[in-house]
């Protein structure tokens, strides 16, 4: 159970350490984008992590595999774990990092979000679509598939985040207002939400006891009445000048 509780403590203190980073971002990115940049996705990487962590102590409770959402960021875990690959550079990074806004001058991208509470979801965080299926769908010839699942594993986990995640009608949507699929944007932080919802609840309805500050005020946060519609997708458009 203590190893548990220490599990939990630490996802809960990196989502605290999460919201410190957002908090400081806007303001930062005046003085110095690269540091801004930079540090909100270490603290994204860190919650990954730290899910990871609680995954390794707690897989033989909870079925992470079952859920899209759970699946999803372990998958992402795993990819910027390892990093063999160039994918999930976050839209931050590409934009902000290298001379993007100039690159990309002129550009028209699609960001779609999954809705919570009926109303659009104010934490964003976004990964290109297509680095999502270039890691797992091994009919795209990507270099940067993942090797280690195996195919039918790889396919499993595709037909989950299709049928839970709606990724394809996202892709449809995209195709209809004749935006390329690279510059198709996935707000993970619904999904985020939607599978820490679902871990919390469950280990609370096993009468899990959390321990710490920071445990015990997102596990009260994450079990409250909040309607995360994964089937509800929100887009933005925007197009750089």
């Amino acid at each position: 159970m203590k190893i548990k509780q220490m599990a939990f403590d630490k996802l809960a203190n990196s989502m605290r350490l999460y919201s410190e980073v957002c908090s400081k971002f806007d303001r930062l990115k005046l003085v110095d984008t690269e540091e801004a940049v930079n540090n909100l996705d270490r603290a994204v990487e860190m919650k990954l992590e730290s899910l990871h962590g609680l995954y390794d102590v707690t897989k033989n409770q909870f079925e992470y595999f079952k859920y899209a959402d759970t699946s999803l960021l372990i998958l992402i875990r795993n990819a910027n774990h390892h990093k063999d690959h160039l994918l999930f550079r976050s839209w931050n990074a590409e934009m902000f990092l290298d001379d993007g806004m100039s690159k990309y001058s002129g550009g028209a991208f699609l960001l779609a979000s999954h809705n919570v509470n009926e109303e659009k979801f104010s934490s964003q965080y976004y990964y290109k679509l297509d680095d999502i299926y270039d890691r797992i769908d091994a009919s795209r010839d990507s270099p940067y598939l993942e090797k280690m699942m195996g195919n039918n594993n790889r396919k499993k986990l595709i037909k989950l985040l299709n049928e839970q995640l709606n990724f394809p009608r996202i892709y449809e949507q995209a195709k209809i207002e004749l935006y390329p699929s690279k510059q198709i944007y996935i707000n993970i932080m619904p999904i985020y939400f939607s599978a820490m919802n679902r871990v919390f609840s469950f280990f609370k309805n096993s009468e899990m006891e959390f321990k710490g500050f920071d445990s015990d005020i997102y596990q009260s946060y994450f079990t409250s009445e909040h309607n995360v519609q994964l089937e509800s997708i929100d887009y933005k458009k925007i197009r750089l000048p």
